[in-house]
C-alpha cells in the first residue's frame, strides 16, 4: 500500500468522525430543545390547572347564588304581584310593574354574580355604562316606549277595558305591556300601539263617562212637514226605554240643504247600550217616516226651462 493511499483513507475516517461528532451535536441540541418545549407546555397546564382549581369555589359560588337568586326574584314577583292584587290596582299596571320590577331584580343578580367572580367593580360599572349607552342608542324608539308606559300607567288616560280611539283605532284595550298598548278592534283585529306613539298621541275614551251621546241627522224633503217629523222622532225616542231622560232629548232642525233640510237628533244612553240603541233609531225613524209619507229625499236637480221669446 502506497503513501497515497494510506493518506486518503485517514482523511476519510477524520471526515466521517467529524460527521459523526456534528450529528451527535445536532441531536443533543434537538433533544435540549423537544425538552425546553415539553417544560414550557407543563408549566403552562400547570398554571392553568392552578387558575382552575383557585376559580372552581368561585364558580361554584356563582352557580349558586344565580339558582338562589331566580328563586328569590320569582317569589319576590309573586309577593309583590299579590301585594298589587289587594292595593286593586289595573291590571295593565300590574303586568308593566311586575316586568319592570324583575328586569331590574335580574340586574342586581347579574352584578352579585359578578363580584363573585372576582370581576372588579369598576369594571362592572364600566361594562353596564358602555352597555347601557350603546343600548341607548339603538333602542331609542324601545326607551321612548318604555317611558310610555310609565306615562300610561301613572297619568291613566284609560286602562284595560276601555273603549279607545287613537290615531283612526277604535277598539277594548286588552293590556298594557312594556312597550305595547294592545287594542281589539270591534272586527277583532289585534292592534299592537307603541306606548311612546299612545303618550303623544290624541287619545278619545269612549267609556271615561259612564254614559254617552248619540248624535243623529235625518234629512227630510223641503215638502215634508219638519214639525210632524220632529213628533216622530220624539214619539220613536220615548219608546226607547235605554235612552235616559236626563239629559233631555234634543230633536232640531240644523240645516238647509240643496235637496233637503236637516234634523238633529241628540239622546244620551249608558255606554253599553250605546251601539244597540243607535241601530235601533234608525231603523225605527225610518219606519216611522214611511208610514207616515215622510220623504227622505235623495240629491236632486230641479231644472227650468223659459220659453224663447
Amino acid at each position: 500500500m502506497d503513501i497515497g493511499t494510506v493518506s486518503a483513507i485517514v482523511e476519510n475516517y477524520g471526515t466521517v468522525t467529524t460527521l459523526t461528532e456534528e450529528a451527535e451535536t445536532e441531536t443533543t441540541t434537538s433533544h435540549a430543545t423537544i425538552q425546553e418545549q415539553v417544560t414550557r407546555t407543563a408549566t403552562i397546564l400547570e398554571k392553568i390547572l392552578d387558575h382552575l382549581r383557585d376559580a372552581i369555589p368561585s364558580f361554584i359560588m356563582a352557580a349558586i347564588i344565580f339558582v338562589i337568586g331566580v328563586m328569590v326574584i320569582k317569589l319576590i314577583c309573586r309577593m309583590f304581584r299579590r301585594t298589587m292584587n289587594k292595593a286593586s290596582i289595573d291590571g295593565a299596571a300590574r303586568s308593566f310593574l311586575v316586568s319592570f320590577v324583575r328586569i331590574i331584580l335580574y340586574m342586581v343578580l347579574l352584578v352579585m354574580v359578578l363580584s363573585v367572580l372576582k370581576v372588579p367593580m369598576s369594571s362592572i360599572i364600566t361594562i353596564l355604562g358602555a352597555a347601557g349607552l350603546a343600548v341607548s342608542l339603538a333602542m331609542q324608539n324601545c326607551l321612548s316606549n318604555l317611558c310610555g308606559g310609565f306615562i300610561i300607567l301613572f297619568s291613566k288616560p284609560f286602562t284595560a277595558g276601555d273603549t279607545i280611539e287613537i290615531d283612526g283605532s277604535v277598539g277594548i284595550v286588552q293590556s298594557i305591556s312594556i312597550l305595547y298598548t294592545k287594542i281589539e278592534t270591534f272586527d277583532k283585529k289585534t292592534v299592537f300601539m307603541p306606548n311612546g306613539k299612545v303618550s303623544d298621541a290624541k287619545i278619545i275614551n269612549y267609556t271615561e263617562s259612564p254614559t254617552r251621546r248619540i248624535d243623529l241627522k235625518f234629512d227630510i224633503s223641503y215638502n215634508a212637514d219638519f214639525r210632524k217629523a220632529r213628533e216622530l222622532v220624539l214619539g220613536v225616542i220615548a219608546e226607547e226605554k235605554q235612552v235616559l231622560k236626563t239629559p233631555e232629548p234634543i230633536v232640531r232642525m240644523t240645516s238647509h240643504n240643496e235637496s233637503s233640510v236637516t234634523l238633529d237628533v241628540l239622546i244620551h244612553v249608558n255606554n253599553e247600550d250605546y251601539l244597540s240603541v243607535r241601530y235601533d233609531m234608525l231603523e225605527k225613524v225610518k219606519e216611522a217616516f214611511d208610514t207616515n209619507g215622510i220623504e227622505i229625499p235623495y240629491n236632486q236637480l230641479d231644472l227650468h226651462i223659459k220659453d224663447k221669446v
